[in-house]
């Protein structure tokens, strides 16, 4: 599945908040340099959906605070 990921790099606090089906805020203490805040958001939806890091991985967006991330089954 393709989920939306708004990103919050840099947050006091880590979280994630479902806005519709498909659309989340994800907040992360790392910050955005050299693909930190990628990787941890990778781990906390991975967390989130009870899935392997692995099956997470982002599809758009590398350098967007908007991003496109794929979950496998």
């Amino acid at each position: 599945m393709r989920i939306i990921v708004k990103a919050r790099p840099g947050a006091g606090k880590q979280g994630i908040e479902k806005i519709t089906e498909n659309s989340y805020i994800v907040s992360v203490q790392e910050p955005p340099i050299k693909g930190k805040a990628n990787k941890a958001i990778a781990k906390a939806l991975a967390e989130y959906f009870g899935k392997p890091v692995s099956h997470v991985r982002i599809a758009l967006g590398h350098a967007s605070r908007q991003k496109i991330f794929e979950v496998q089954d």
